[in-house]
């Protein structure tokens, strides 16, 4: 039985990172694709359908988190931003476009395909449970097929949003602190990346109508971290 390779697009103007990720994520096994600007990997990514994208930021024309908008409007794709810029400000501005996670230039083979195998695993189908449903008033998880709903319509997540929700409604009305949550749902090498953590909460948070303010579904415990309601 052939196994189907996992497919990555490659997006960047520098033909010189374009074949080294090219190289380093073939020799692990992967089906690569590449592009050398924005308009170019929309294309690719509309015939190829990836299973992942890492996507260059400085680009001509159309640069990384345009691109990555772009994609977001209609694909929940694990997406990958890869910047020489290391401040927290833009690296987070990458998050904020809809991106899974960020690798910083220059990288190590290593780390570029720790990455990309921890956005994989958590694009793959979350751990089920004896339990496959939970409600939370008007939002329900179905942990068996992979879905969200928040009154009777569905709510459309990445892989890293849905995996964060399900960590936290497995652990409904427990308060769970920032570390505990990086190191389940993205791996123990991204335990202290706060801002991380930050966007993803703010993003689902978004997507299932929970005001912050006046939260109804996920709760910040000030200094300690983050509580998902009781269930209904």
């Amino acid at each position: 039985m052939t196994v189907k390779k996992e497919t990555v697009l490659v997006v960047d103007d520098d033909i010189h990172i374009l074949r080294l990720m090219q190289r380093i994520l073939g020799e692990d096994g992967y089906r690569v694709l590449t592009a050398g600007d924005g308009k170019a990997a929309l294309n690719v990514f509309e015939d190829e359908t990836p299973d992942l994208v890492l996507l260059d930021v400085m680009m001509p024309g159309m640069n990384g988190y345009t691109v990555c908008q772009r994609i977001r409007e209609f694909s929940p794709v694990p997406i990958i931003m890869v910047t020489a810029m290391t401040s927290p400000r833009e690296k987070v501005e990458g998050l904020d476009a809809g991106a899974d996670d960020y690798v910083t230039k220059p990288f190590s083979p290593r780390e570029l395909i720790a990455r990309v195998r921890a956005v994989l695993r958590r694009a793959s189908l979350w751990e089920k449970r004896s339990e496959p449903l939970s409600r939370f008033g008007d939002l329900e998880i179905d942990f068996a097929r992979h879905r969200v709903t928040l009154g009777a319509q569905e709510v459309n997540l990445t892989a890293t949003e849905y995996a964060l929700l399900s960590y936290l409604a497995r652990n409904a009305g427990r308060v769970l602190t920032p570390d505990q949550i990086l190191e389940r749902v993205w791996g123990e090498d991204y335990v202290g990346e706060s801002h991380l953590l930050q966007v993803n909460v703010t993003r689902l948070r978004q997507k299932i109508k929970d005001d912050a303010r006046e939260p109804r579904y996920i709760f910040t415990r000030p200094g300690i971290g983050y509580a998902m309601a009781e269930e209904a």
